[in-house]
């Protein structure tokens, strides 16, 4: 395939999330203003300005409401009806359609106060127009995503209607095509609920952020880094790849966009130093997917969890950093162990610096960025506390002094052009390649400065962020020409401002799907809270799994990825998050098994992003076929079994939290923790290969799982000879929780009557924010009252919305023990056999290897220029 096809059959594929039509003339130019405008509304409804001049403010209702018609506007504006449908133009047709479609969402916002004032009483033209905008959203759905989530909605559609048809275990009296209308258009329980509210409150702005980084250059600034850090190593181009769709996680939520990014460029160098085709879109599909979790920006279903858990976004970026890290790197030691398999040799480099010097370079570079990085996270702490008010401006202008120093720097590198695919096998020189773009990591640096450290909202965060990254689109291609002395300023900065309006068009055309998607899947959460499904699913899943956990976890996964094969990751995990968390959650507790709310949500997280690559129908892969040329079926294949790595971790931080950083004691346990959890990881991707230190046997292949599984839950053994858990009855509560520190978890084994009159016993976890003080007190903020008498702990009542009615505790339950952790010897110690075990199957592999005659396969082979 020539590299006009792969471009082509790329942009086919990122096509899909931002509009396949573009026409030309006066209408093309308002499908470029109109996402326009739609980014500055969301950066003025993101911004402090509004309460400062005090007008343009709107509420969360017309927010939801206007973000949601400029989605359904562009819906049916840039995407056809049909794959005949024109390109060039937009038919009369589809004008109504989208007018039509945008004045049913803005009749909330005109007619706002109105239907404020008849809750539950709809008129007749209210039902009217909501029946016309549910249906009007499904055609735009179906455009913008395809049939899939359309055809999710209409099922749950159809239940709601007829619900005294369905099977007894899910039937219910059913409800009118009015209640229906009302409750999904006219209320905030449906399409208008949290889920678009997440989107048009957090999401947008991170897309946008990422949008603006990627036109400005950062995309191609981190592919050159990574090329230029790992090019010269075996399988030089496929590590690059794996390293640079991880730092383009970092800016992108889209595994596609992640793979026409990077794969367009290391792809064709993947084939050229010996991948087939299948393996090198492969790998491209596998770190692109694995994107959507990398902190600090991932996937938008991400944000979705500050809401349905209840926990702020800094905590989700917690739980989520150790997965993604360990998954990373067991990618690139995947690809490692593949170039060995293949025999292939280093690529060529520039001339190589003695050893001391390189490491000298690349240490000065990272120590650098970690100095930085201590210098303005303790710099501005004590600057608050010495100059108060005036500290903000004070760190402002130090930021802006180090912008312009770093683009001094870039300016001073000699210029890396870009040059066509069969030239780059040369790698650039990885110091110039470093310094030429610092600073593009600042806005991502004051991103999590506002997230970590002052304690912003998602949104508030974001803005600022984008904020910063409009004034950099704007100023550092003018400072570049400047420093350098180049005539041409006037020149770089009309590509500045063409760069920033590409941007801003561009992040806003990439939420059109999302949009669309978190509109369209509030119908499912709609239908959950008008017909109380989510009450009868833990029976249901029950009693087909027979109250095993581990066959509801898999029930779940495979949920997940047949639902993600149609459906955008969004809107699958909204989907399968609904419905599955809460029934995780409560048949765990019921078998003993405290498992954390965000576990699970993670769970269906990973799952739904995994969908990307998952045949038949897995888009990341297709469109990394489009550039390998390799059939999209097997490139998909090879994908899902590179993210076998990715798709265990779920089930292992379910049964073991510390993966997610919950439960640690301290920075000993997370040594550890981080330790054994990458090096399970390594020795699962080795396991997986059939290759470690030469090609292992099947009875060594069966042990490096069996030492995985050990490194990885190393209670599993340990629990069997010491119990993890000793029990305290219930009465003593009050005084354990004298025992338990400020963002500590008490245990408790309750018991009692569900609403369906059904006798349950199982254990839960609630977070204790509060410091160690009056127990009532410290109970209350947590949502729970409990009084002891006659000999038992009795939950007096449950606050709506807290952390202990989401742990699943209920008036009139019965506290009947307190489970404290039991003094035993650290479960670590189970790992030592594990290895004992892996040094003898390296020994075994090693004596192997040297009968054999094959090279180390974890030593670069020196074939690089000297």
């Amino acid at each position: 395939m020539s590299e006009s096809e792969n471009g082509s059959g790329a942009g086919e594929f990122l096509s899909t999330e931002t509009g396949a039509r573009m026409p030309k003339g006066s209408v093309g130019r308002l499908l470029l203003v109109i996402p326009f405008l739609w980014s500055l509304f969301q950066i003025w409804y993101s911004s402090p300005l509004p309460f400062i001049v005090g007008f343009g403010i709107f509420n969360s209702t017309e927010a939801r409401a206007i973000h949601l018609g400029f989605a359904i506007f562009l819906a049916f504006m840039a995407f056809p009806a049909l794959k005949r449908s024109p390109r060039d133009h937009v038919p009369l047709a589809d004008w109504a359609l989208a007018l039509l479609a945008t004045a049913s969402v803005m009749y909330l916002v005109v007619f706002y106060e109105a239907l404020s004032q008849r809750p539950g009483n709809p008129t007749w033209y209210d039902i009217v127009v909501a029946l016309s905008g549910i249906v009007l959203l499904l055609e735009a759905t179906r455009r913008a995503l395809g049939p899939p989530l359309m055809v999710v909605a209409l099922v749950f559609l159809a239940y709601v209607l007829g619900g005294q048809y369905a099977p007894d275990v899910i039937a219910h009296d059913g409800a009118s095509l009015g209640r229906v209308a009302s409750h999904m258009w006219l209320t905030t329980e449906g399409v208008f609920g949290v889920a678009l509210g997440v989107s048009t409150d957090f999401v947008f702005l991170f897309v946008l952020f990422g949008a603006l980084l990627e036109r400005a250059g950062a995309g191609a600034y981190f592919i050159k880094v990574a090329f230029a850090m790992l090019g010269r190593y075996r399988g030089g181009p496929a590590k690059a790849a794996v390293v640079a769709s991880g730092l383009s996680g970092i800016i992108s939520g889209s595994s596609i966009a992640n793979v026409v990014t990077t794969g367009t460029f290391t792809i064709p160098l993947m084939k050229r130093v010996g991948f087939p085709g299948t393996k090198a879109g492969a790998v491209e599909v596998a770190a692109s997917t694995n994107g959507q979790l990398t902190p600090p920006v991932m996937g938008a279903a991400a944000f979705l969890m500050v809401e349905y858990v209840g926990i702020p976004y800094l905590q989700v970026i917690q739980h989520a950093i150790l997965p993604a890290l360990i998954s990373y790197i067991a990618l690139l030691y995947m690809v490692h162990l593949e170039a060995v398999k293949l025999g292939m040799e280093p690529m060529r480099g520039p001339a190589r610096a003695r050893l001391l010097v390189r490491l000298t370079l690349i240490a000065s570079n990272i120590l650098g960025i970690i100095a930085l990085s201590l210098a303005v996270y303790y710099g501005v702490g004590w600057t608050k506390d010495v100059f108060g008010a005036a500290a903000a401006p004070i760190v402002g202008a130090v930021v802006i002094a180090a912008y312009v120093a770093l683009v001094w720097l870039a300016a001073r590198q000699p210029t890396l052009e870009d040059k066509g695919t069969d030239e780059d096998l040369v790698i650039p020189p990885l110091g110039p390649t470093v310094r030429a773009g610092l600073y593009f990591l600042l806005p991502v640096a004051v991103l999590i400065w506002c997230l970590m450290v002052e304690r912003f909202s998602p949104g508030l965060s974001a803005f600022w962020a984008v904020m910063f990254m409009i004034a950099i689109s704007l100023t550092h291609r003018p400072l570049l020409a400047f420093f350098q002395r180049d005539r041409t300023l006037w020149a770089a900065t009309r590509q500045g401002v063409a760069e920033l309006a590409d941007g801003m068009i561009g992040g806003a055309r990439n939420m059109i799907g999302i949009g669309v998607a978190t509109a369209t899947a509030g119908i499912v959460v709609g239908t959950v809270t008008l017909t109380g499904i989510g009450l009868v699913m833990t029976e249901f899943v029950e009693f087909i799994s027979g109250g095993n956990l581990m066959l509801i976890l898999f029930f779940v996964a495979l949920l997940s990825l047949i639902l993600g094969m149609g459906l955008p990751t969004t809107a699958n995990y909204i989907v399968v998050s609904t419905l599955m968390a809460p029934v995780v959650v409560e048949l765990g507790a019921q078998n003993g098994l405290v498992v954390p709310l965000i576990a699970v949500h993670m769970f269906v997280f990973y799952f739904g992003i995994l969908a990307d690559d998952t045949p038949p129908v897995g888009l990341a892969a297709f469109a990394a076929s489009a550039i390998s040329g390799a059939d999209p079926i097997r490139t998909g294949i090879q994908g899902f079994a590179y993210d076998i790595r990715t798709a265990i971790l779920p089930f292992m931080f379910i049964f073991n939290t510390q993966i997610l950083l919950i439960g640690l004691t301290g920075w000993v346990d997370l040594v550890i923790t981080v330790v054994s959890a990458t090096l399970a990881m390594l020795v699962f991707s080795a396991a997986t290969q059939g290759y470690w230190l030469t090609r292992s046997r099947w009875y060594e292949t069966a042990a490096l799982l069996l030492i995985t599984f050990t490194l990885f839950r190393p209670g599993f053994w340990w629990d069997d000879i010491y119990p993890p858990y000793e029990n305290v009855p219930g009465t003593e509560i009050f005084e354990v929780m004298e025992t338990i520190p400020a963002g500590g978890n008490l245990a408790v084994l309750a018991s009692g009557m569900t609403i369906e009159g059904n006798e349950v016993s199982k254990t839960v976890l609630i977070p204790l924010e509060e410091p160690p003080g009056d127990p009532q007190n410290r109970l209350r903020a947590a949502g729970l009252s409990v009084m002891t008498t006659g000999g038992q702990a009795q939950v007096q009542n449950v606050r709506y919305g807290s952390q202990a009615q989401r742990a699943g505790l209920d008036f009139g339950f019965t506290i009947d023990a307190v489970r404290l952790p039991a003094d035993r010897p650290p479960k670590e110690l189970a790992t030592i056999p594990a290895f004992l075990l892996l040094g003898a199957i390296g020994w075994a592999q090693h004596r192997r290897r040297q009968r054999e005659g094959e090279p180390a396969p974890n030593a670069e082979l020196r074939g690089a220029e000297t």
